[in-house]
């Protein structure tokens, strides 16, 4: 694009993410559509408004075949916000690009896995992070946001505020995790974080930001694979975890959904094949039908 297009694209560009802004969209929901926006402009050295269908088409034809069907559908998506609030115009695309809707089961790390990551590793910012996320079932974001007024200790528990959907809710606060996080404030006494940025104790305290996520994420795999973890994991897996555990203690269903914050009740209940006793049971229930056989295998081999 020359100088030109380039003003007109981004002027463009900022009336995106205004738009972004005012439907109240989240920050992870604006940078991703935002990125769209870049990635098509990019791939084609135009401005998006100067694509026509076929282009818009090609486009997404390769995109399916260099990237994953979850960039696929955000970029669908970003682009049709794009085309219907920025450019007002029709989008034609949605029923053109569907990813296909795929259901998987998450791995579960195991309360003695959980226990040795935190053992493993002798930063008290990772230890007391993986603590509180797997311990209170949060999500990367919602551990990250923590602040000193969101706990409350007589309760005990904690305010999350502006979870997914933008909702609050109080989660259950554990006496281990209340020591830990008083143990790791004081290593920094940030007057507001909980999990600061910075490299030491003086960069924590005047911290107005917190940890890097990337960061944090690359450290988790990282510490998983010290402790010969080869499950796929990442940090949302404590969540599961968390859920399937709870489940295996006997946790009622609609408390564990207060307690994730789940809209739906079915997303609950994933965590009821993810348990031990669960899968035991029906172990034992195929083995009993299965041992009613009368057979003799006697065949060559």
């Amino acid at each position: 694009m020359n100088k030109n297009q380039n003003m007109h694209f981004d002027n463009l560009y900022q009336q995106h993410v205004n738009a972004l802004t005012r439907h109240g969209k989240s920050k992870v929901t604006i940078d991703s559509y935002a990125r769209a926006v870049r990635r098509i402009a990019t791939y084609f050295d135009r401005c998006p408004d100067q694509l026509s269908q076929d282009d818009l088409k090609d486009y997404f034809t390769n995109l399916i075949s260099t990237h994953s069907w979850s960039t696929v559908k955000i970029d669908r998506n970003g682009l049709q916000f794009f085309y219907k609030q920025v450019l007002d115009r029709d989008w034609q695309l949605v029923d053109l690009v569907k990813p296909p809707v795929i259901k998987t089961l998450p791995d579960i790390l195991s309360s003695i896995e959980i226990s040795a990551m935190i053992n493993s590793t002798r930063e008290a910012r990772y230890q007391t992070f993986i603590l509180t996320a797997y311990s209170m079932g949060l999500r990367l974001g919602e551990t990250l946001n923590l602040k000193i007024g969101d706990i409350d200790a007589h309760y005990p528990r904690v305010h999350i505020r502006r979870g997914k959907g933008h909702k609050d809710r109080y989660v259950t606060l554990p006496s281990m995790t209340l020591t830990a996080l008083r143990r790791y404030w004081i290593s920094h006494r940030n007057p507001l974080l909980l999990f600061p940025a910075g490299k030491n104790a003086d960069e924590r305290v005047r911290a107005e930001k917190s940890m890097n996520r990337t960061g944090l994420q690359r450290a988790f795999k990282r510490i998983a694979q010290d402790c010969s973890i080869h499950k796929q994991v990442h940090i949302h897996t404590l969540r599961h975890s968390y859920g399937a555990h709870l489940v295996e203690h006997g946790l009622h269903l609609r408390a564990l959904q207060e307690e994730l914050g789940h809209a739906c009740p079915k997303t609950t209940a994933l965590y009821t094949q993810l348990t031990k006793p669960t899968m035991q049971n029906t172990l034992d229930l195929i083995n009993a039908m299965v041992s009613k056989l009368t057979i003799t295998l006697d065949g060559e081999v």
